[in-house]
């Protein structure tokens, strides 16, 4: 292992603590940038021109709500902005990597300069991850953010889910059952990133067994205002349902099936079996015990086709 590859493992193994300098902004002296003579630098706070700021390309959010804006928007022109944001250099300017929310509100304050911790990173994929670890830690994400963050850092980040609950401080099950939400459909999703439902009511719906029933039920707890607890039990009596009539059709398939093979058996004189399959198909084999066997078996298939 290469002494970058330690020196990433251990910045990201840390989460928050990679993206916020030891020390508060009280604690530390915030100071004018004066960019690229401050390059090599890493954990600087200082003022920065929120003009040279570009957003983060790999921001995991997606929804900011217009109200929260408002809010931290009076809260800056009142108080100013009590927590840096965290950005790195690129180019002329600076990379957004946390705090985009903060940012906006500062440009709403109409403020000219934000104070921030200058961190580096040494590539996208870092931050990429930095970004995702920081806003799913913080909670700033609605559960379909923080699932295709989830996602994101399997398949962009290369990393297995138990890497991912051990870097966000999470159990192994519970980023599995956030990435499994990603499966329900785009309208359940979205009324789950509006509040229309419950975390709790979105795990019930992805045991339903297809899409339609699981929209169906869906419209139901958005319209009546449907429990948690209530759709859970409505889930497990739909599967109980499901698989007695599983049952019964398996009960008459076999009823049918050894109704043919007994016509079969006294037709041929041979024993014969046959396979029900899905979806309506399936086998018949006949057995037969020699070669005259073979040849009057044959005889009888020809008999029986003249016939038609």
């Amino acid at each position: 292992m290469t002494m970058a590859t330690q020196n990433k493992k251990s910045v990201l193994g840390r989460g928050l603590g990679a993206l916020i300098p030891s020390g508060s902004p009280k604690e530390m002296s915030v100071r004018r940038d004066h960019g690229a003579s401050e390059a090599g630098e890493k954990g600087t706070l200082a003022n920065i021109d929120i003009a040279k700021v570009r957003p983060n390309p790999y921001q995991p959010r997606t929804d900011f709500d217009k109200d929260a804006l408002e809010e931290l928007t009076r809260s800056i022109v009142e108080k100013g902005v009590i927590q840096p944001i965290t950005v790195r250099r690129a180019d002329s300017g600076y990379e957004m990597i946390t705090g985009e929310r903060r940012l906006r509100a500062a440009h709403a304050a109409r403020l000219k300069q934000i104070p921030a911790y200058i961190i580096t990173v040494d590539s996208d994929e870092e931050m990429l991850e930095m970004a995702l670890i920081e806003n799913i830690q913080r909670e700033h994400l609605n559960p379909v953010e923080v699932a295709m963050g989830y996602q994101r850092l399997m398949q962009d980040c290369h990393l297995s889910t138990e890497e991912i609950a051990e870097r966000v401080g999470k159990e192994r099950s519970t980023v599995t059952n956030f990435i499994r939400l990603l499966k329900l459909p785009v309208k359940i999703q979205e009324g789950l990133r509006k509040d229309l439902i419950q975390m709790g009511h979105a795990r019930a719906l992805i045991n339903l067994p297809n899409e339609k029933t699981q929209l169906r039920l869906y419209e139901k707890i958005v319209d009546g205002g449907l429990s948690v607890r209530k759709v859970e039990d409505l889930v497990k009596a739909f599967a109980k349902r499901a698989v007695k009539h599983a049952h019964k059709t398996q009960t008459e398939t076999n009823s049918s099936t050894s109704s043919v093979e007994e016509k079969l058996r006294q037709y041929l004189g041979t024993k014969v079996a046959v396979h029900a399959k899905e979806n309506g198909r399936g086998e018949i084999v006949i057995e037969y015990y020699s070669l005259e066997d073979l040849d009057r078996l044959i005889e009888l298939f020809a008999a029986a086709e003249k016939n038609f």
